[in-house]
């Protein structure tokens, strides 16, 4: 069964990007995740299958969210909360519709937006007969191998810079508004002020004194 998503609160689930399958079979996908709401997926999965599920909180709050997964017997097989990021491997042990949500039931105005990276399935061998073979690979054999695990390093790599780089820009955005802010509020209070002692000044000028008038007898 493919991927389905489920949510609580909302009929509709909000989607930034969906991107395609990588390696093993999987999906990436980054969504909002409004406060005070949860939202939950669910994958059917034959027994004996591994799976891994990545995820991290990219914007919002204190970057942080709570996920569990669960079984098809509903039992919990993993739970972590206020996490900035985790990744959790399992080799399903009962076939069924795994389920794995992610909360921000714990937050009342913070908006959350997070990635994961659901991989399903063992990686297949990059060459025919790779593990029964009982002769040492060739120099090529090698170098391809090598090649092909450099290169699952450099996805996994740019994924990571990728994610940082929304948090930096999140971040830098945020404390520009804030720089905007306070400077908007210091022009305003700085206003006020020299108001005040322009008048305050004027008042000492135009302050009523009793004159002494003198009377001609």
């Amino acid at each position: 069964g493919g991927m389905r998503a489920g949510m609580r609160a909302l009929p509709v689930l909000m989607l930034v990007s969906v991107l395609g399958a990588l390696r093993a079979g999987g999906t990436e996908l980054t969504f909002e995740l409004p406060d005070s709401d949860r939202q939950c997926f669910h994958q059917e999965l034959e027994r004996g299958l591994k799976f891994t599920l990545d995820y991290q909180v990219i914007t919002g709050g204190h970057y942080d969210v709570d996920c569990y997964v669960e079984d098809p017997n509903g039992r919990t097989i993993y739970k972590e909360t206020k996490k900035q990021y985790d990744s959790f491997p399992h080799r399903t042990e009962v076939q069924g519709v795994y389920t794995f949500c992610f909360s921000n039931e714990f937050s009342t105005f913070s908006h959350k937006t997070v990635y994961f990276d659901f991989q399903v399935g063992d990686e297949p061998p990059i060459l025919p007969d790779m593990s029964n073979r009982v002769t040492a690979l060739t120099q090529m054999e090698s170098a391809c191998v090598t090649i092909h695990e450099a290169l699952n390093t450099v996805i996994d790599s740019q994924t990571h810079y990728r994610l940082r780089e929304a948090q930096d820009r999140s971040r830098a955005e945020d404390l520009n508004s804030r720089v905007s802010y306070w400077s908007v509020g210091e022009t305003l209070i700085l206003f006020v002020v020299s108001i005040g002692q322009v008048l305050l000044l004027k008042s000492f000028f135009t302050e009523k004194r009793p004159g002494s008038s003198s009377s001609s007898t």
